[in-house]
């Protein structure tokens, strides 16, 4: 198990680390600054910081397992259960604190106006659910992952519908960009956002720093996987069930983890129709 320390001064985020790594004889390889994995920081996404640190500072006690799992360069694509509409707040936090910018797809509805533009200077990814343009948000995201980017998705599609909270089934966009794409496929389990906002109950609970867990798993080996597909093997109906399954099995397992408990064997049934508020996690029927 890894040692709990502080991840800043004050009432900054406590993270739990991984054990180092050795590197010959001279010890553990030590993380470059997180400003300058961060790269180049667009007028959007600065203004989205600006928004978004305090206001999760103020609204969750974030606390993150083994966040150094997030690698500090290349292509990930970040996969986690959805249990409030205000996990992009936490999770953006997780992902910024351990060195990176996080992009997430969010519903074409909020890329109007003057916010429009920020998100898209920030590096959102627009999804026009429930048309033929839906799998244009996968295409955007797999053009952010092959230039190198943090990808945040989460596969339900929706929060949750588990009475229990444990990840109900995921659409199958999520299988498509893992396996048609050279990303690391990282796990997150999360749980706690949905003590402030209690979207099964459609109650907001207005209170200060809402402990909010996160464990970052091992990434998801689908080499062999990739490897077939890149050989000629379709993307079949069944092959992406399979490896969405797969990737979903280890977020399940990392979110009991997380609450010490057992989760169920199988996956909370989808809605039979989407709701008002709905934040798609993969676009379009076949996600």
């Amino acid at each position: 198990m890894g040692r709990i320390t502080p991840a800043g001064r004050g009432r900054g985020p406590v993270a739990e680390q991984t054990p180092a790594r050795t590197a010959g004889l001279e010890g553990a390889i030590a993380r470059p600054p997180r400003w300058r994995t961060r790269g180049r920081i667009t007028y959007g996404m600065t203004a989205a910081i600006i928004v978004i640190y305090p206001a999760a500072s103020l609204m969750f006690r974030l606390r993150y397992r083994h966040g150094d799992r997030i690698p500090t360069t290349g292509p990930v694509l970040l996969v986690a259960n959805h249990v409030s509409i205000l996990d992009p707040l936490a999770c953006a936090r997780l992902v910024f604190d351990n060195g990176r910018l996080p992009h997430f797809l969010a519903k074409e509805s909020v890329f109007k106006g003057f916010a429009g533009t920020l998100l898209r200077s920030a590096g959102q990814i627009p999804v026009k659910r429930f048309s033929a343009d839906a799998h244009g948000a996968l295409d955007a995201a797999k053009a952010d992952l092959d230039a190198g980017n943090l990808v945040v998705i989460y596969p339900e599609g929706s929060v949750t519908r588990d009475p229990d909270w444990w990840p109900m089934q995921a659409r199958s966009g999520v299988a498509r960009l893992a396996l048609t794409t050279d990303a690391v496929v990282l796990p997150v389990a999360q749980w706690g956002p949905q003590r402030v906002h209690d979207y099964h109950r459609k109650k907001l609970r207005l209170r200060f720093r809402a402990p909010a867990d996160y464990l970052v798993g091992e990434p998801v080996d689908l080499s062999g996987l990739r490897a077939e597909v890149r050989a000629g093997r379709p993307l079949s109906v069944e092959l992406l069930r399979e490896t969405t399954d797969l990737i979903m099995a280890r977020v399940r397992d990392q979110l009991g983890e997380l609450r010490g408990e057992t989760p169920p064997r199988t996956f909370h049934p989808r809605p039979a129709r989407e709701l008002p508020g709905d934040v798609p996690g993969a676009p379009g029927s076949a996600a």
